[in-house]
């Protein structure tokens, strides 16, 4: 039987200042794997808990692993306990995000959560990014490290996307919020999604830009989740034709949700994450975007932290182009990858 964790949220102070919340902002209830996924691939590693509340997803050197919800959803809170493989992790990606792919080819939507393989001995490296409408060349990448070893015991990730707001936490701690305008028309997601999770050898590209290969002698490589939540309208993965309607009421009560609004003390600590730990920021990417995106708040005292490539000045972090699936993005994405990942090597 797999381990599960008793105590998500630490008491107390973390280290530089990051505070986590006892509380109940996601006081909602979880669901048994057999309740609301299915496998995705890599079924021969992927272990279930007698309780069906927890599983493990493995890599070796046959092949990685993931599962999907089985329904799409028009909006929701999706969220999941995760501990990530421990060791040397150079060349694997873990992800946790929601996408449409698998209906809507071309004008998919996807909210990430994709965790890099690490070194040993360093902090491990993330990122999270939104697409709206299939519009991958206009990804918006924000890139950290964690505050603690994310190896050593589960934390809770968690996406809530509203028709208003899209916030990132990690346990209790808001780390990035997006508010829809006008302005970004489709690149807002819009379109229901599924939940995913998945564990696979990007050695090409994953860390200082395929420097560090994944090395099987630790194998296997086990990302494991527990407690999951799938809390929003759900809706016919087939039906390519939604009426929003039919989700307004659940809109509704996703929007009046206390995981829905940020507390001052929240947007405190977001602001301090972001400031010690944020190391990438498409707003600041002059290079990329000669006009910044219309949900950018331009804080210039945040501004003069960065470069014109959105990197931090006198970068001591790296990081890279996360990517959930080996078959999700394109040849010329991959190699756009690979060079900003090359860009953030010693």
């Amino acid at each position: 039987m797999l381990g599960c964790p008793s105590l998500i949220f630490i008491q107390g102070k973390l280290d530089h200042g990051i505070v986590p919340f006892m509380g109940s902002a996601f006081d909602v209830s979880t669901i048994p794997f057999n309740k609301g996924f299915s496998h995705l691939f890599g079924d021969a590693n992927i272990l279930h808990a007698t309780d069906d509340n927890s599983l493990q997803l493995h890599l070796n050197q046959n092949t990685g692993s993931g599962f999907k919800s089985s329904d799409l959803y028009n909006h929701g809170l999706f969220s999941a306990k995760i501990k990530l493989p421990s060791d040397y992790t150079a060349g694997i990606v873990v992800a946790f995000y929601t996408t449409n792919q698998d209906v809507f080819k071309k004008t998919h939507d996807e909210l990430d959560f994709e965790f890099l393989g690490n070194i040993k001995g360093k902090a491990w490296r993330f990122q999270t990014n939104m697409y709206g409408n299939g519009s991958t060349h206009r990804g918006r990448e924000e890139r950290y490290t964690l505050w603690f070893d994310p190896s050593k015991e589960f934390h809770r990730y968690t996406i809530l996307w509203t028709n208003k707001n899209i916030i990132f936490y990690i346990d209790d701690v808001p780390i990035r919020e997006i508010v829809r305008n006008d302005a970004m028309g489709g690149d807002y997601p819009s379109k229901p999604m599924g939940l995913y999770a998945t564990i696979w050898d990007a050695s090409d590209w994953a860390t200082s830009g395929g420097k560090y290969k994944t090395n099987y002698k630790y194998a296997p490589f086990i990302a494991e989740f527990s407690d999951l939540v799938l809390n929003g309208c759900a809706m016919d993965p087939l039906e390519q034709v939604v009426n929003p309607n039919n989700c307004d009421e659940k809109d509704v009560e996703l929007q009046k949700a206390v995981f829905s609004r940020i507390t001052p003390r929240q947007r405190m600590a977001m602001k301090r994450f972001r400031a010690k730990y944020m190391y990438y920021s498409y707003c600041y990417d002059s290079l990329r975007y000669s006009v910044p995106p219309t949900e950018c708040e331009i804080d210039p005292v945040e501004q003069r932290r960065f470069k014109e490539t959105g990197r931090l000045k006198f970068n001591r972090h790296h990081g890279g182009h996360g990517h959930r699936h080996p078959k999700i993005r394109s040849t010329s994405q991959l190699l756009d990858a690979r060079n900003s990942q090359n860009e953030d090597e010693d």
